[in-house]
């Protein structure tokens, strides 16, 4: 018996001696990040917030002496390791900060730097209706040089470019190594899918997140693609050639493997956050259930799913239920929701954004999910940006098909937003006009009637711009990374060519998916992987090299070169950007728009038929005036508007006088 309680008094001493000792450890402050990285001074807005986390650190207070600094606050939030710094740069020079951290008895100096800006705030000009944006997924598109087969400390992933939902390899090197090829193609602007760090493994069941919409790091390019310096590099490299790179952003949700998931700031910071606290032995990584060990289905769970629709965010007359659904809903199980209510991760979000514009020069943002976030943080956001930039360019992703939804979003339009923003701006300048996408998917397959068939489509779509506070700042497509190719899986050019046409020729802001010049098809039938195919010839051993003349085949080719032509003629063309379009009702199944400016047309001439057609000049005489001969841009074959203009099957013209 004395033997027994002389072992639990040893016990119990030695507990207490390691409690004494872990309480010892965490009175000494322990900085593991600080984010963001560094900062500029210069800023319109002097106030920056400093997210630092570490075990404890959150009792730490703060001082620093360095000249024109005020430390305005601190913000010790519900995890005992975070604290925000609120600090005020106003009178601030560059150079390197001392912050000291105090717990008791015990300090810590971390170092902090203060940089200065390469350019000032409105000399950053940002895409417009100018320029022709190609969008391509870094992952699919080419592989540099050197490609490591392995990042070390990454969670598990494998590159295996035969599986479609993998990783293949592709990298910002390898984008920068061609683009030469954009040059030649045509285009004047990069839109990348998310390049930002993607650290959750590969699922059981062969799905990653390859496409770089699970954010884990804000601060960090993905080691998988390269570094924070080979971004940089990229930027530099395409704007000496006159290319603008657009960054795609995400403020709706995070990876499930952000440090913010396994320890939240605060009890806030997600949406739904009580899921969490369901147990998650055994989490697939990109559905997040479990089963319960005897295989059956699990209780009901806290988790909420969105609904996908996004019409109860403006619908006046919505129900709390749907609009929760739509605001609050996780995206997948996999993506947790951010609570963009709540100010200090709303501040942390709007500074991520400053920072990747001054430290990699970007030309611009396409913002994913822009109406699952909450309205009057996003609001918030983009106010500030164009106090500070004002000439930058924002793309918010609006998917509603409907132009007056997608109207509601831009800048400067009154709407009745639950529960208390009616009439608030959203100062978002340009959105994505679905209703383009939807209707031209549609016409192609259609002949054009009398009445609202084929070309129809777009011409009922395009009476709506007077919804649209500026109907050149809206961004038209024919197909995206989230959707089929439009060629489907066929290979139907003239279709193409004509979609390709009125993309390039009305009042938008146009965007290609890549490898449409050469014929890239595919569908989502079995996955999303079939439309984001890899570039022929980016990857080592390719043996079919779409990036030179020599490697097309003869149809790649000529499609390739029927798009560079047009869109060398679309760049500096004021008859496009500038110019007032008119249309007219498709007539005869034919349809025409014409953009005149300064006593010059562009005349854009389809035939929304599968039989021959007759273009009636004397309809169309407002806008022909006493031109006679003139020339089609897209063959540079001549045509007389003194007699009638006969038209082929599905043809078209873009003629120029």
């Amino acid at each position: 018996m004395r033997k027994l309680l002389l072992v639990t008094a040893i016990l119990m001493a030695n507990v207490l001696t390691m409690s004494a000792a872990k309480k010892t450890v965490s009175n000494r402050p322990v900085i593991d990040r600080i984010e963001p990285t560094d900062w500029y001074v210069g800023l319109k807005k002097p106030t920056v917030q400093l997210m630092v986390y570490g075990k404890g650190i959150r009792e730490a207070s703060v001082t620093t002496d360095y000249p024109g600094v005020t430390i305005d606050s601190l913000v010790r939030l519900d995890s005992p390791n975070y604290l925000l710094i609120y600090m005020n740069l106003r009178h601030a020079q560059p150079g390197e900060m001392k912050l000291d951290f105090t717990i008791g008895k015990n300090k810590l100096t971390a170092n902090y730097l203060l940089k200065q800006r390469e350019k000032s705030g409105a000399e950053r000009v940002g895409f417009t209706n100018a320029d022709v944006l190609y969008m391509l997924m870094p992952d699919r598109f080419a592989q540099g040089a050197n490609h490591p087969k392995q990042i070390k400390g990454m969670r598990h992933y494998v590159e295996d470019r035969s599986k479609p939902s993998l990783r293949h390899g592709g990298d910002l090197n390898g984008i920068r190594e061609h683009l030469d090829y954009f040059k030649e193609l045509g285009v004047t602007a990069l839109w990348f899918t998310p390049v930002l760090e993607n650290d959750s493994p590969d699922s059981e069941n062969g799905f990653s997140t390859y496409h770089g919409y699970a954010t884990t790091n804000y601060y960090k390019v993905d080691p998988r693609f390269g570094s924070n310096e080979d971004y940089k590099r990229l930027c530099d490299e395409a704007h000496a050639k006159g290319l603008k790179i657009v960054m795609d952003m995400i403020f709706n949700h995070s990876g499930f493997e952000h440090p913010w998931t396994q320890d939240m700031p605060s009890k806030d910071w997600l949406n739904v956050p009580e899921w969490l606290t369901e147990q998650q032995s055994g989490r697939d990584p990109m559905t997040g259930f479990t089963a319960n060990s005897d295989g059956s289905e699990p209780a009901k769970s806290a988790y909420l799913q969105t609904s996908y629709k996004l019409t109860p965010v403006v619908d006046p007359y919505a129900s709390k239920i749907d609009l929760k659904e739509t605001t609050e809903g996780w995206f997948v199980p996999s993506m947790p929701d951010l609570n963009q209510r709540n100010p200090h991760l709303m501040r942390y979000l709007i500074q991520n954004s400053i920072w990747w514009i001054e430290t990699v020069g970007i030309d611009g943002i396409r913002m994913d999910t822009y109406p699952y976030a909450y309205a009057e943080a996003m609001a918030q956001w983009m106010k500030e940006l164009n106090d500070e930039y004002p000439n930058f360019n924002t793309v918010g992703e609006t998917w509603v098909t409907e132009p007056a939804y997608t109207a509601t979003w831009q800048d400067g339009f009154s709407v009745n937003r639950q529960p208390s923003t009616a009439n608030e701006r959203s100062y978002l300048k340009t959105v994505m006009d679905f209703s383009f996408f939807d209707k031209l998917n549609q016409a192609k397959n259609e002949e054009t009637d009398g009445w609202w068939n084929g070309l129809n489509r777009l011409y009922n779509s395009f009476v709506y711009d007077y919804l649209y506070p500026n109907p050149s700042s809206v961004m038209a497509f024919i197909e995206n990374h989230d959707t089929d190719r439009f060629l489907g899986n066929g290979k139907d050019t003239l279709a193409l060519k004509q979609a390709l046409t009125l993309l390039l020729t009305v009042n938008r802001i146009p965007q290609l998916y890549y490898g449409t010049e050469v014929l890239m098809n595919g569908t989502k039938e079995v996955t999303d992987g079939n439309v984001r195919k890899d570039y022929p010839g980016g990857f080592p051993g390719d043996t079919h090299n779409c990036f030179t003349k020599e490697g097309r085949t003869q149809s790649e080719q000529a499609m390739f070169s029927w798009l560079s032509r047009l869109l060398h003629w679309r760049q500096g063309n004021e008859v496009i950007t500038k110019g007032r379009q008119i249309q007219f009702i498709p007539y005869n199944g034919i349809y025409v728009i014409a953009r005149q400016y300064e006593g010059k047309t562009a005349l854009t001439v389809l035939n929304g038929t599968s039989k021959l057609a007759s273009l009636d000049v004397t309809r169309y005489a407002e806008v022909i005036g006493s031109a006679t001969r003139v020339k089609d841009v897209l063959t540079n074959r001549y045509f007389d508007l003194s007699a009638n203009v006969e038209l082929k099957p599905r043809q078209s013209l873009i003629l120029e006088y």
